[in-house]
């Protein structure tokens, strides 16, 4: 059976999960502003639960909600929420994300989303596994739509996906007046390309502040950016 992974705060049980605790969900987690002290927050396609459970550390936000399709990933998240510090104020449903836009009259100050980032035509046989990695579970289309929606007047919607995929999304966002505020691109070391790129939306049309994090200056050594970002997750930092 697999380890659940622990955290500072909050353990992450994840062998139902077909999408484990990564990077790319810490980084989303940890980088994402909460300077506008939000009182609902909605992470779209939660997984284990790992995005609802940060921010319910990093804010004093009183309703965190989460929206999980698959079955399994949903019910452990249930159970992550459950068995964290903060489980008065967490909340997931077994839906899928056109069927809660559908159902929910309510807006968030706080959207975030770690989307499925495989576009390529490959596929496994693992039914749960692919809803978890392939786009086409959840197009962009779909994520800007919702966000259009639900995000309150001032609120703000961050995401994490390949460098590739930026102008696409922002594209698509600009088409529905949403809008990039800040872009952290993100390399694995500094000899390497620009992998992923976290970006912040907001319904204001404003100057982009971008900025660049390097993970590591080699194997297992990571820079003093990531460790500040991630520290107060993280046991070992």
């Amino acid at each position: 059976m697999e380890k659940p992974f622990q955290f500072k705060k909050f353990t992450i049980e994840q062998d139902r999960c077909a999408m484990k605790v990564g990077t790319d969900g810490v980084l989303l987690g940890a980088w994402t502003s909460v300077k506008n002290n939000p009182f609902s927050i909605l992470d779209i396609g939660s997984g284990t639960g790992i995005l609802a459970l940060m921010l319910a550390q990093r804010s004093g936000a009183e309703l965190i909600e989460a929206i999980e399709i698959d079955a399994n990933a949903y019910e452990q998240c249930v159970g992550n929420f459950e068995n964290s510090p903060w489980n008065d104020r967490l909340f997931c449903y077994h839906a899928s994300l056109l069927e809660f836009v559908d159902d929910v009259d309510d807006t968030f100050d706080l959207i975030i989303c770690n989307p499925p980032f495989y576009f390529e035509d490959y596929k496994s046989n693992i039914k749960s596994r692919d809803l978890a990695r392939f786009n086409d579970a959840m197009p962009f289309k779909h994520i800007i739509y919702a966000v259009a929606k639900l995000l309150s007047k001032e609120g703000l919607f961050s995401i994490i996906i390949p460098k590739k995929e930026e102008l696409n999304l922002i594209q698509l966002a600009a088409s529905v007046k949403i809008f990039p505020s800040r872009i952290l691109n993100v390399k694995g070391n500094s000899n390497t390309k620009i992998k992923r790129c976290l970006i912040e939306f907001t319904f204001h049309n404003v100057a982009v502040k971008i900025s660049e994090l390097v993970i590591e200056t080699d194997r297992h050594n990571y820079t003093e950016d990531y460790i500040n970002l991630t520290k107060a997750f993280y046991l070992n930092m």
